[in-house]
């Protein structure tokens, strides 16, 4: 049987994490740092960015980008790329929730609604991909010819999305979908694509709800009986990065849950 050892380390990690200034994208970027990698925070709460690249020293950078904005995105990459000397790994992070009935008591679903929720779940997150890449490309392959690695940021939602959900599921289930043929297509650089897929996280959404509320909803999990800890989607990044033959594929990371109706 031929062994080889983990062929990316996390301390060779030089890393974009969009919304990475709290929840998911947070726990990223304590990781990263944690194992001795750079990271670059690319988020709109300036006051939770600089609050933490502060707290985690010269390894973290923040930058104020909004991932729907071409030229934000664009001047954030570049800026990521001359700080750390590169980027070799993009975890996208950002997003926004939305719960409004396609028929509700006010109505049909307000349409700026749902295109809200795809132009940032959705569209942001292509965004970053495509701007990341074309740095990525420029890249030195390391001995097993890797120039980088993507990972983004679905949902259980893609796959069973409440009522209420429509915008939210098909911004995600976009995610899901468009995996494989940007895995495929930057193959050739050697490039991996993956996406995450997390079920019930314990982030600051989660924060507004009482603790019995929060109690309550974890044990609808069925193992473990609880909200998902950010850190355990941190740890699946790591897996992901250090996994040279994980690539086109998403991962749920749910405890086994399949969410009902409402």
């Amino acid at each position: 049987m031929i062994w080889e050892g983990i062929y990316v380390r996390l301390e060779d990690c030089l890393a974009v994490v969009t919304g990475g200034a709290s929840g998911l994208g947070e726990a990223a970027v304590r990781n990263i740092v944690l194992k001795g990698g750079k990271a670059a925070i690319f988020d709109q709460s300036e006051e939770k960015g600089r609050q933490l690249a502060e707290e985690l020293g010269e390894s973290v950078l923040f930058i104020r980008a909004d991932v729907t904005k071409e030229e934000d995105i664009r001047a954030a990459v570049n800026q990521a790329a001359d700080v750390m000397g590169g980027i070799n790994t993009l975890v996208n992070c950002a997003g926004i929730g939305a719960a409004e009935k396609v028929i509700g008591r006010n109505g049909a679903h307000h349409l700026a609604n749902f295109a809200r929720v795809i132009q940032v779940n959705l569209i942001g997150t292509f965004n970053v991909i495509r701007l990341a890449a074309e740095k990525m490309i420029g890249n030195e392959p390391n001995e097993h010819e890797e120039r980088g690695v993507m990972i983004n940021t679905a949902s259980v939602a893609a796959f069973e999305g409440q009522i209420g959900q429509a915008a939210y599921s098909a911004s995600k289930g976009g995610i899901v979908g468009m995996t494989l043929p940007i895995a495929r297509e930057l193959a050739r650089y050697g490039i991996r694509v993956m996406t995450i897929a997390p079920g019930l996280f314990h982030t600051p959404l989660f924060d507004t709800l009482p603790e019995e509320a929060r109690d309550s909803l974890g044990k609808t999990v069925p193992f473990p009986p609880r909200l998902g800890y950010p850190s355990e989607y941190g740890r699946l990044v790591q897996s992901i990065i250090e996994n040279p033959m994980l690539n086109g594929e998403t991962i749920r990371l749910d405890g086994a849950i399949r969410m009902q109706p409402k």
